[in-house]
């Protein structure tokens, strides 16, 4: 602006002069110039206007830029005099609307990152307190087997067995974690096929009962054929059916009824507070009444129905019992496998 005036100044007084040496009549020629000091000058004061209101919308454009992170919102009309600048304007604060999106791109990508980062401390430190007690069994069990070869052969027998339910209790936990991993990465596929439900829960409780040989599992219901993948529906039924046995000391029933699956037991129960807590992630009861092992059982039960289109549904009351169940999946609708 300095510049401006510096050089409307010299013109001004150049022309000045010229009009001095050019018009004989005085009056005439201060009359000019008269005239031409109130051109120059409104010239400059509409330049000086233009300039400060090109400034302070510049310096917004500026503000915005230096307080980027901390700006929530962009907002700003720009109004120029000339509209190669109102355009500069324009797609500057495009920019800035662009930049602030990816900011928030950023924020929520870090968010979720932490988030991820907290689970996997939570995976460790549910991985370490699930291994932790098998393994000490196992380590028990076997350096008092070496360290006492005369142990009568019955209590042999009886730590080689603990030993064995020990290493099959990690392989099981092993194979959740790999499941909800897969589950996790989007690796797992669908194999959907028809079979008999009743069939496969008799099958189920054949195989836990010789793991739980003092227990009884009562099955109920009829010959029902259904449309879904029959490894992962073995999955459900053997964590819902090993959770009720896990948690009470009775018989459990498994039903099949007007299309629904129930696993009952008359166990200890599960609070107000953990029922809809209980199939997230490595959730972990505050109490001692219900533990959800390291948090993957009842979620990956969850997953599992929710790929066949279909919701686990938890009724439980403290020292009374509970009942899991589902809708059985819906007939055959389409062909071959799908991508989970």
């Amino acid at each position: 602006m300095a510049r401006l005036v510096t050089i409307s100044v010299s013109i001004f007084l150049l022309f000045s002069f010229l009009l001095l040496a050019l018009i004989d009549d005085n009056k005439a020629s201060w009359m000019a110039i008269f005239l031409l000091a109130l051109a120059f000058s409104v010239f400059v004061f509409a330049i000086y206007r233009v300039t400060a209101r090109m400034q302070s919308e510049l310096i917004i454009i500026s503000t915005y830029l230096k307080n980027l992170e901390s700006t929530d919102k962009i907002d700003y009309d720009a109004h120029f005099f000339t509209q190669e600048f109102e355009d500069i304007n324009k797609n500057l604060i495009e920019v800035l609307n662009s930049a602030k999106k990816r900011e928030e791109i950023k924020q929520r990508y870090n968010a979720k990152l932490k988030l991820k980062n907290r689970q996997r401390a939570d995976m460790i430190s549910a991985i370490a307190h699930e291994f932790r007690n098998p393994i000490a069994s196992i380590m028990g069990y076997s350096q008092t087997l070496q360290e006492d070869p005369h142990i009568p052969k019955p209590l042999q027998e009886k730590f080689l067995t603990k030993i064995y339910n020990n290493g099959n209790k990690i392989e099981a936990l092993l194979s959740r974690l790999i499941l909800w991993n897969k589950f996790e990465s989007g690796e797992a596929t669908l194999h959907k096929s028809s079979f008999d439900i009743y069939s496969l829960i008799e099958e189920v409780k054949r195989v836990i009962e010789e793991k739980y040989k003092e227990r009884e599992i009562v099955v109920r219901g009829e010959s029902t054929m259904i449309y879904a993948d029959r490894t992962l529906m073995d999955v459900v039924l053997k964590n819902l059916i090993e959770n009720a046995l896990k948690y009470s000391k009775e018989e459990i029933l498994v039903e099949i009824s007007e299309g629904i699956v129930s696993v009952t037991d008359k166990g200890v129960g599960i609070g107000k507070n953990d029922v809809s807590n209980v199939t997230k992630k490595f959730y972990r009861s505050g109490t001692h009444s219900w533990d959800n092992s390291m948090g993957l059982g009842l979620s990956i039960v969850k997953t599992i129905l929710s790929l066949h289109q279909s919701k686990l549904e938890i009724n439980s009351e403290l020292d009374v019992g509970s009942t899991f169940s589902f809708a059985l999946p819906s007939s055959r609708s389409d062909n071959g496998s799908s991508k989970v």
